[in-house]
């Protein structure tokens, strides 16, 4: 039976904020704990013994914000004395061939265990990895034709080889990168089949999506279909009887974009003779000159049902960002904003969606989700959140309220005065600061501040040239007016 499942933001921030801690979440359903990317300092957060305790880990792509502590983790299960198992590691097939790559100056070698020699090491020596989504039916490979010598080939699940009118290997001019161009059986177009198929697509994926049961009865499973972010990424769903957890990764989620995807048709640009094109197995150039169709419209419609009756944890960028997802594009998604917690924010951001931070933990129970305080259910009921400098904001719109909520080319900005030039003024509200899920009444006199103490309750300190003093004040959440009010709080 599903008893709910519990998130803890461990990081929450991209590559390039000042606050740190990048993406990286713990998910504990049953007494099982898994982790959701590694790039937030885990050491510090969850501790070796925690990290003794985790039944894997999950990567969702190789940028370094979602990867950092990989091999770390790797090592730490390889040479701490009280460990015996290797890092479960749950990911696609191609990530982890990424990850196999990437890990290699840290995991190839070592000494012996008399330290005596330096010892090669294969990464299964560490890792126990186990395939999330399919295996891809087609492949390129490096076959060994003896006397040193070694060719290119795309060969099938069989080791067949596929002809050039089936398929081709590209080669980057820039990086020398290899990649895939495969001739779609019923659009009869060249398409780059990693980008173009779903996971669920017969065509280029085998049928087994390698679905992972946990032994207490819920499931892990991957999913590609509404994951675009340029380097090969999935998407992760926990599911119990109950409940449906959705991590979207990073994505560019836009609805009206991903019909522009399956619809848009492209013409192969005349690099070369048509023959000799059609002839050739390997082209060294640009992929993009020759595919013909980024998206199936089977992807498309798979990107769409994703979604539904889940909560989801999705990533968020201000503006203009061609990776992950515009704030002021969220009206172009499939999402629900009551059933959506936005995350991998920047550094200051107002939102009317529900925003993460790290060191927050929420609970998923059936279709609905809250935020775990010292032992209790809160809903994430606030009409606004503001991230600043570190610190969380919460509003509660009051026709009188002290703060100002304004919105510019969709877009919000919020201010404690009145600022016509900021934009449309969207409502006035009361604001309270979030610290641990806690919530207290703003402070707008600079010699006043909220100190969280050791025992986690929170003091206020008024500052004067004489020293500071302080006393304890109350969490005010769950006590707020109207629709805010006690009755809408629980136990966990």
């Amino acid at each position: 039976m599903s008893g709910g499942i519990t998130v803890r933001v461990l990081g929450d921030y991209g590559p390039f904020s000042r606050i740190g801690k990048s993406i990286g979440y713990q998910v504990l359903i049953n007494g099982s704990s898994y982790l959701v990317d590694c790039g937030s300092p885990l050491f510090q957060q969850i501790g070796g013994h925690g990290l003794k305790t985790l039944k894997g880990l999950v990567i969702t792509h190789c940028h370094d914000d979602h990867k950092r502590w990989f091999s770390d983790l790797a090592l730490f299960n390889m040479y701490a004395p009280d460990i015996t198992e290797r890092v479960t590691l749950l990911t696609s097939e191609e990530i982890n061939r990424q990850l196999v790559q990437s890990s290699e100056p840290a995991l190839s070698r070592s000494l012996s265990r008399d330290s005596k020699r330096v010892v090669d090491l294969a990464y299964e020596t560490y890792v126990d990895y186990r395939m999330l989504g399919p295996r891809a039916r087609y492949r390129i490979v490096v076959r060994d034709e003896g006397l040193g010598k070694s060719s290119l080939a795309i060969v099938d699940t069989n080791g067949n080889p596929a002809g050039p009118d089936k398929a081709k290997i590209i080669i980057s001019r820039k990086y020398g990168t290899l990649r895939m161009l495969f001739k779609d059986p019923d659009y009869g177009e060249w398409v780059e089949p990693e980008c173009f198929y779903p996971f669920s697509s017969g065509v280029f994926y085998e049928h087994d999506m390698n679905v992972f049961r946990d032994p207490t009865g819920f499931t892990i499973e991957a999913f590609n279909a509404p994951v675009w972010h340029g380097v090969p990424s999935i998407g992760v769903k926990f599911k119990t009887d109950k409940e449906t957890l959705v991590f979207s990764a990073d994505t560019c989620h836009d609805i009206e974009l991903w019909k522009q995807l399956c619809t848009e048709k492209h013409v192969i640009k005349p690099v070369m003779p048509f023959s000799e094109f059609e002839a050739a197995s390997i082209i060294h150039g640009d992929i993009n000159d020759f595919v013909e169709r980024i998206w199936s419209r089977e992807r498309f419609e798979d990107a769409v049902r994703t979604f539904d009756d889940a909560i989801t944890i999705h990533d968020i960028a201000v503006r203009n960002s061609v990776v992950h997802t515009d704030y002021r594009k969220l009206p172009n998604t499939v999402l629900r904003k009551d059933c959506v917690i936005l995350t991998h924010s920047p550094d200051t951001m107002t939102s009317e969606w529900v925003l993460s931070k790290a060191e927050k933990t929420f609970r998923i129970n059936g279709p609905s989700f809250f935020e775990v305080v010292d032992g209790c259910l809160y809903p994430c009921d606030a009409d606004l959140y503001h991230k600043e400098a570190g610190r969380y904001f919460v509003g509660y719109r009051n026709p009188s309220g002290a703060h100002y909520l304004y919105e510019n080319d969709k877009l919000l900005t919020l201010s404690a005065k009145e600022e016509p030039d900021a934009g449309r003024l969207l409502y006035r509200a009361d604001l309270y600061e979030d610290i641990s899920g806690k919530y207290f009444p703003v402070l707008l006199n600079s010699d006043k501040i909220y100190q969280e103490r050791k025992d986690g309750r929170v003091e206020l300190l008024e500052i004067t040239n004489e020293g500071s003093k302080g006393k304890i004040v109350d969490n005010i959440r769950g006590r707020l007016p109207g629709l805010h009010s006690e009755r809408n709080t629980k136990p966990e």
